[in-house]
């Protein structure tokens, strides 16, 4: 099975998008899951994760009416506000009420962070938070950037062993000027808990910069080698990525990167689809 393991639907006029600014003009449109199912089809991409850009209760609504309307959404990962502890379990109640629960809908939660500081990780209430949301089987998608926000990242997975990270669009590495450090050693860092994974994708900031499409050779090697294949997934980010490229163009070239990094069919495999279906639970699977 092969797994697309970052995407987003979205309507501009139903919400506000602050991460978007006027150099994103191209992407300023809706896209629904009728825009990206005949892409899929051409790339040979079987299932997909749907995620959350928004941070307001209405988008884990619109998400679980796409995901209702797009069979090949295999999981979904939604919103909560995760530095409100009291807060974020309102939300978990309400779709629960409303929406016929929460667990049962969600395979994993987000916040947008961008470069904010991640000291309320480590506060009681929200350490047992991600205690609960662990147990219930949803993961945390995060990008850290900074030191600070990777020390914290890796408090929390110290504090809550159980709980499933997934880190996003490589953890965005320095690509735009060919630097490494201090990327690197955190990567290294990272890969060292060992629930967590990272996503082989390139976020809004790269897209945005970069007039081609990068050169990740010597990105991948660092993370296959700290990661090892089965705790990497390949992802689009779609429809962010069409800043950049179309959907088809994207994912064979990412994927024709990976392949060249890995030679072993079973790690392929691995980055293709198996890692995503085991840490968001596609068809039910949960090992970690």
């Amino acid at each position: 099975m092969t797994v697309d393991a970052h995407h987003h639907f979205w309507q501009v006029a139903a919400q506000e998008q602050p991460w978007r600014d006027e150099r994103h003009g191209a992407i300023a449109r809706d896209y629904s899951p009728d825009d990206l199912a005949a892409e899929l089809a051409v790339a040979g991409v079987e299932r997909t994760v749907l995620i959350q850009s928004v941070d307001e209760p209405a988008e884990n609504d619109r998400l679980l009416r796409y995901a209702a309307q797009a069979p090949y959404v295999g999981a979904v990962v939604g919103w909560l506000p995760l530095a409100e502890p009291r807060t974020a379990r309102r939300e978990i109640a309400r779709v629960a009420d409303d929406l016929g629960g929460f667990a049962g809908r969600f395979s994993g939660v987000r916040c947008l962070v961008g470069r904010d500081p991640l000291e309320w990780l480590s506060k009681p209430a929200a350490v047992e938070l991600f205690r609960e949301l662990a147990a219930a089987g949803i993961s945390w998608d995060v990008v850290p950037v900074t030191a600070e926000q990777t020390k914290a990242v890796l408090g929390l997975a110290d504090a809550v062993p159980e709980l499933r990270i997934v880190v996003d669009h490589l953890g965005r590495p320095p690509i735009d000027t060919g630097g490494w450090e201090p990327w690197a050693g955190q990567v290294r860092q990272l890969a060292e808990c060992r629930q967590v994974a990272m996503k082989v994708s390139l976020g809004i900031d790269l897209l945005t910069e970069l007039r081609q499409w990068p050169d990740l050779e010597r990105y991948l090697d660092r993370v296959v080698e700290c990661f090892g294949a089965r705790r990497l997934m390949l992802a689009s980010n779609w429809p962010v990525v069409l800043l950049r490229a179309s959907y088809a163009e994207a994912w064979s070239r990412l994927r024709t990167a990976v392949e060249h990094c890995l030679h072993d069919p079973d790690e392929r495999t691995a980055v293709l689809g198996g890692t995503a279906a085991d840490y968001y639970r596609i068809n039910g699977k949960v090992s970690r």
